[in-house]
């Protein structure tokens, strides 16, 4: 029996410095409980935050609950088209300019995070930017349940892929 090669992830926010972090330390470890081997990653449709850490209350909140952000925020190129097999995009607009952006051919799915999350499917997960750390909060429980679900759904499958 072979190894499955890692599945590919890539959570996608607009500036990649307060959800989509978050997203990706809780992918990693949710994957990782399901028994998933994964290649989890993070980027932004815009470049504003560039190389940038997690936004102060993305950090806090996820120390909070025992995880750190260490990456810095880089945006969405063209390569991860072909080097992801699922792109989860916190909302609405991310999908959209993540389809508008993929090459033809592209092997990624593009998906909605909460497309997993059982208690609101097909919503998007808020921007906490412009508000206070109440909702950072609510916004990691969004993908703590989204990143749960997920993982079980790719750990039904033969090839972790959808």
């Amino acid at each position: 029996m072979t190894a499955r090669p890692p599945l590919r992830v890539l959570a996608l926010c607009l500036g990649n410095i307060c959800r989509s972090p978050l997203a990706e330390v809780l992918l990693a470890r949710e994957l990782e409980a399901a028994g998933v081997p994964a290649l989890v990653d993070s980027a932004g449709t815009g470049d504003w935050h560039v190389g940038h850490p997690a936004d102060p209350r993305s950090r806090e909140v996820a120390r909070r609950h025992g995880l750190t952000l260490a990456g810095r925020a880089r945006q969405l190129t063209a390569s991860d088209f072909s080097t992801q097999d699922v792109i989860l995009g916190m909302d609405a607009q991310n999908v959209a300019e993540a389809r508008r952006l993929a090459p033809p051919g592209a092997r990624a799915q593009i998906l909605l995070m909460r497309d997993f999350d059982p208690q609101a499917p097909d919503a998007d997960v808020p921007d906490p930017y412009y508000g206070g750390p109440d909702g950072f909060e609510e916004v990691y429980a969004m993908l703590e349940r989204s990143a749960r679900s997920f993982a079980a759904q790719m750990a039904l499958r033969p090839d972790g892929a959808e």
